[in-house]
């Protein structure tokens, strides 16, 4: 609870992510408290209140451990919860009843979480609504890949992220041929099991073709709602994480989504991302992450502050404010934008001349901030550690 009697707000995770829901709360006299089990930047942030460091939120008792006992040990009760992380999210969902006794948890339920988390589902349900996907197929052996009809280049991913992610540093595989295509999947196999691999079509196209809806989504409404453009990412060819991104008109995206969301009875912050597939002119729907993302810090420069629209709806707290994001505003990640730029320019597959005017024409960069300057210069010190801990 925060001084006063105001609740307060717990974020679970405390990169750029994380600093960015703190500064949203923080901004509005929230006390803000991070739970973190890495180099958290977000604690020198003057908007958190208190941090907390703990050994390991990989694995889903872990999760639930940590989160009551920080709520016994530091006086939590009541504060309302921020995941930024896909893994916490599932952990808050399957255990939703008990930390709902300690806190106010914003998380769905783990039966409509699950839609978005495994992919399979989320095909699944996509094809069911009529909404644009690429081709998928799943296989019980490596033995079923010839009765696949597609041709390469083809995408190998798990159907639920984190096994694959934390041991390969990578959200998925490019296959040029078969024979790589059935090494790929056998790889894969060995990390997360056959049956949560998942095979692909590559739709082509860079950061120019990807786009998301990002919405506030309630009783089959949206309450707030921007589109983007997720121009750059890293690495390159399927990112871990947005580096530079721009707020869009509405690309057609709001239908689907809500579409989606509405199937599952979605409730809170979620991004859906597509990728637009110039090869028969439709939007196409790749992921949908039912949390808070990289660049949502974007939304509040836009005019649309997410994580004040869920702590408001969370807490009765009164807030009127315009429910979409304007625009033409841009937004980036130097510490992976400049590396991974690097590497295209050097490739021939970037220009500098417009990257260098994307650069300083930002209008709002993921760390630093003058008002809040310390961040940034924790996250200048972490980048050994962030390289090897996260790969950035």
């Amino acid at each position: 609870m925060s001084a006063g009697g105001r609740p307060g707000a717990l974020v679970i995770g405390g990169d750029y992510q994380g600093l960015a829901v703190a500064r949203s709360l923080g901004r509005r006299g929230v006390d803000v408290f991070v739970l973190d089990d890495e180099q958290s930047i977000a604690r020198w942030s003057r908007y958190v209140r208190g941090h907390i460091r703990v050994p390991g939120l990989r694995e889903e008792g872990a999760v639930v451990e940590a989160l009551l006992d920080a709520a016994r040990r530091y006086g939590l009760e009541g504060c309302v919860l921020f995941p930024t992380r896909d893994e916490t999210v599932a952990a808050i969902a399957r255990h939703r009843e008990a930390l709902s006794e300690r806190y106010r948890v914003p998380t769905p339920a783990y039966e409509v979480v699950a839609w978005a988390l495994d992919k399979r589902r989320t095909y699944e349900l996509a094809a069911r609504l009529g909404i644009p996907a690429p081709r998928t197929w799943t296989v019980r052996s490596a033995a079923e890949l010839a009765g696949i009809d597609g041709e390469p280049p083809f995408v190998i991913k798990p159907a639920i992220k984190e096994r694959f992610f934390y041991a390969t540093g990578r959200k998925a595989w490019r296959a040029d041929t078969r024979a790589e295509l059935e090494q790929r999947v056998r790889a894969a196999a060995a990390l997360v099991g056959i049956e949560e691999v998942v095979v692909q079509e590559l739709i082509p196209g860079g950061g120019e073709a990807q786009v998301a809806y990002c919405a506030f989504f309630k009783d089959g409404t949206v309450r707030a709602a921007m589109t983007a453009q997720r121009a750059r990412q890293h690495p390159p060819d399927f990112g871990r994480a947005t580096t530079y991104a721009r707020t869009l008109s509405d690309a057609g995206l709001a239908a689907p989504s809500i579409s989606f969301l509405s199937a599952i009875g979605y409730y809170g912050l979620v991004e859906l991302e597509y990728k637009y597939d110039r090869r028969d002119g439709s939007v196409k729907l790749l992921d949908v992450n039912p949390r808070t993302w990289g660049y949502h810090g974007l939304a509040q420069r836009a005019g649309v502050d997410f994580p004040f629209h869920l702590y408001a709806d969370q807490t009765g707290t009164a807030f009127a404010e315009a429910g979409t994001a304007a625009p033409g505003v841009r937004w980036i990640r130097l510490a992976t934008d400049l590396p991974t730029a690097a590497l295209e320019l050097a490739g021939g597959r970037l220009a500098w001349r417009p990257y260098l005017r994307s650069v300083l024409g930002a209008d709002v960069g993921a760390v630093f901030s003058a008002e809040d300057p310390l961040p940034a210069l924790a996250e200048l010190a972490l980048l050994p550690y962030l390289a090897v801990r996260r790969g950035l």
